[in-house]
């Protein structure tokens, strides 16, 4: 008999920072309980195989593969669930999946798995990849038909002999050609191997950085109507508390994500505008408050003859909060964080400096690759990727970020704007 959804699973959807995650995903998500049931499916996927809002909900995994695969699958479905590993399916073959009205489209798919709260999980991330497959077609067509046409060159060769000079010299534009389709297949396939380990990555942050702070949600709802029944309001303010701190945590790791989405994309404009300084910097200043540990504090100090700047102000806004936040987050409660700005007559300059544990000198070099953390904070919650966006959004900008850091001393950030004329 299939198991249908517990109340404990209903828990973990029912929140919303769960449902902007599957909500704002590109690709189709699918969760699914150990007896193959559909819990939860996000827009993306309802639409890439034609069903309406909430419709694949309690229906079995299998109604969208090709009937000739649904046997089969409910043994391998079984064998992932008594040894869930995140994992793509299919691997050196082709995957189709059924839509409602019976067609067939080919899909990539990746699996992961949660076990919050002790009742299991497997998630499937869903691609549709229809167009990536009509090109490779017309790719093997477009090869096939440069071969023939060589053949058919070669042949010319040999009955033409008064013309060889001519016919070598367009074989060697054919063959300049040729390479270059090569050159641009091996590049191609470059790409799709780096959007891959992308979406790996991403499947390993997700079932490890999402799940803690959804774990702390839910023991925190639990306990504040633990202590509701009691009217322990002191220990209901504690745990409420505890549940914004988690959804600020997931919130900041889907601005990442969709930031990061967004600029491998190219999607990410800028809009130049003239913006207040002072002004700008005293709001993300009183932003970043609220995150803020204990006894910490933000000495701000603005040092310069310009009003405003043209620049992009969301842009500029994301950069300076992910710094001033990454201060926070890597000291010590007590510690100051220093926020300051100055301009020459072609450039501003912010610097962000704070009194933290520092980079060993090691990591230094790595430090705005994508994903990568420095050693000494596998304690502290991160995805690896903003202060490589740091350095994305300031490329955008024509801007620069430089650094420097003590281990267990601190460190201080310095982003270089170009100043414009509007």
């Amino acid at each position: 008999m299939n198991e249908s959804p517990s109340p404990f699973e209903l828990a973990v959807i029912s929140q919303d920072a769960f449902r902007e995650i599957f909500q704002s995903m590109s690709e189709g998500i699918i969760a699914i309980n150990k007896g193959g049931e559909i819990i939860v499916a996000n827009l993306v996927a309802e639409e890439m195989f034609g069903y309406d809002k909430n419709e694949l909900i309690g229906k079995q995994l299998e109604l969208l593969l090709p009937e000739r695969h649904r046997g089969a699958h409910v043994h391998l479905r079984s064998e992932f669930n008594q040894n869930p590993v995140p994992r793509k399916m299919g691997q050196g073959r082709d995957l189709n999946a059924l839509k409602k009205n019976g067609t067939e489209i080919p899909v990539e798919i990746s699996l992961s798995y949660s076990k919050a709260g002790g009742r299991f999980m497997a998630i499937a991330f869903i691609s549709d990849i229809t167009p990536r497959k009509k090109a490779e077609v017309a790719l093997k067509q477009s090869e096939e038909q440069l071969i023939l046409y060589a053949a058919e060159l070669e042949n010319k060769v040999q009955e033409r002999t008064k013309d060889l000079n001519i016919s070598i010299k367009n074989l060697e534009r054919e063959i300049t050609v040729r390479k270059k389709a090569e050159e641009d297949v091996r590049r191609a396939l470059e790409k799709e191997r780096e959007l891959n380990d992308l979406k790996s990555k991403f499947v390993s942050i997700a079932s490890h950085e999402f799940r803690t702070p959804l774990s702390s949600i839910l023991s925190s709802i639990s306990l504040i109507d633990q202590y509701n029944q009691k009217g322990d309001v002191e220990k209901i303010d504690k745990h409420v508390n505890r549940a914004k701190a988690s959804v600020n945590h997931l919130t900041a790791i889907l601005n990442d994500l969709l930031s990061l989405s967004k600029l491998e994309e190219g999607k990410m404009e800028t809009l130049h505008e003239n913006v207040y300084i002072k002004e700008l910097f005293s709001d993300i200043a009183e932003e970043v408050k609220l995150l803020l540990k204990s006894g910490q504090k933000i000495v701000m100090e603005c040092n310069t003859s310009k009003e405003s700047l043209h620049t992009d102000s969301r842009i500029l806004r994301n950069i300076l909060f992910n710094l001033l936040s990454n201060a926070s987050k890597y000291s010590e409660p007590n510690k100051s964080i220093y926020f300051s700005c100055e301009n020459t007559a072609t450039s501003f300059r912010v610097t962000i400096r704070d009194e933290g544990i520092g980079i060993p000198e090691a990591d230094q070099r790595h430090l705005f690759e994508r994903f990568f953390r420095a050693s000494n904070v596998s304690n502290i919650q991160g995805t690896g990727l903003g202060l490589n966006i740091v350095k994305r959004y300031l490329d955008l900008l024509n801007g620069s970020v430089t650094f420097t850091s003590e281990y267990t001393k601190g460190s201080t950030f310095t982003i270089i704007l170009p100043i414009r004329h509007s």
